[in-house]
């Protein structure tokens, strides 16, 4: 289930919670934007035992949206073969998508800082959603999140 927000200190949010673990989560967080071609924001990961954050992933309007993988999967809610992904420039933030019969899609969110660099760390978390209605939902609370107007 999602969530969009405005949490108390008025910073917009969105959060996406596991249908099957409502402990397990994803956040966006924190967007700022320097120029009008790209939002820069955080990146959350919570499950019982782990807590994980990025705080720089960015999207690139010229790239291939995270919204638009995420509303790719909400429009073929009957289904599809194998795992689709989708991860930003940097390799900070991937998403794999599988789904599962039943109607239910296990989207796994993977942080990984600095992909590059030697000693680096990564988490990942999985969370299931209903194909159709929360699936749709989640794409236009991420829209919302990364397009929003800065205060």
């Amino acid at each position: 289930m999602t969530s969009p927000g405005v949490p108390l200190d008025d910073k917009p949010s969105a959060t996406v919670r596991c249908q099957e673990n409502p402990s397990v989560d994803v956040t966006f967080c924190d967007r700022f934007s320097f120029d009008a071609d790209s939002v820069h924001y955080a990146v959350e990961l919570r499950a019982p035992g782990l807590t994980a954050r990025v705080d720089e992933v960015v999207a690139w309007i010229w790239d291939s949206d995270l919204t638009t993988f995420l509303e790719e999967l909400a429009a073929e809610y009957r289904g599809w073969d194998g795992e689709r992904s989708w991860q930003t420039n940097d390799r900070d933030l991937t998403v794999s998508a599988v789904f599962r019969s039943g109607g239910h899609v296990g989207l796994t969110w993977s942080v990984r800082p600095w992909p590059q660099a030697v000693g680096c760390w990564g988490a990942s978390v999985t969370t299931w959603l209903e194909a159709g209605e929360q699936m749709t939902s989640l794409a236009a609370d991420v829209r919302r999140f990364l397009t929003a107007e800065q205060p």
